[in-house]
């Protein structure tokens, strides 16, 4: 989801939380792993990845806002691409042809060896 000016606070929150998830657990890192290489307490990172109102965050956004620099937040952490398994459940979710009509068609003659037409 990109991050615009017409989003909402909770909603970037929320989806910089999510950013957040994707990036740490690509990573390989624990949530208490990254809370001690950040110096953070466990609950603090619990929290930023759940998107819930911090009010430091929350303040950062406002002044962001009436800067007219919500748009680059996106860039300040883009949306990491789709896994590979992402992307393969994608393309087997994905329909392939269409079915078709189901007309039944009448009973084909049987054929036997031996039987020329």
């Amino acid at each position: 989801m990109k991050i615009d000016a017409n989003m909402v606070d909770e909603a970037v929150l929320k989806e910089l939380g999510r950013r957040l998830t994707t990036i740490r657990l690509a990573q390989n890192l624990s949530q208490q792993q990254l809370a001690e290489r950040a110096g953070l307490g466990l609950r603090t990172v619990r929290r930023l990845e759940q998107g819930t109102t911090a009010t430091q965050l929350s303040g950062f956004l406002r002044i962001c806002r009436a800067l007219g620099l919500m748009d680059r937040i996106d860039q300040l952490m883009a949306e990491p691409p789709p896994s590979p398994l992402d992307q393969l459940r994608l393309y087997e979710s994905k329909r392939r042809r269409a079915s078709g009509s189901r007309v039944s068609e009448p009973p084909a003659e049987k054929w036997t060896w031996g039987k020329s037409s």
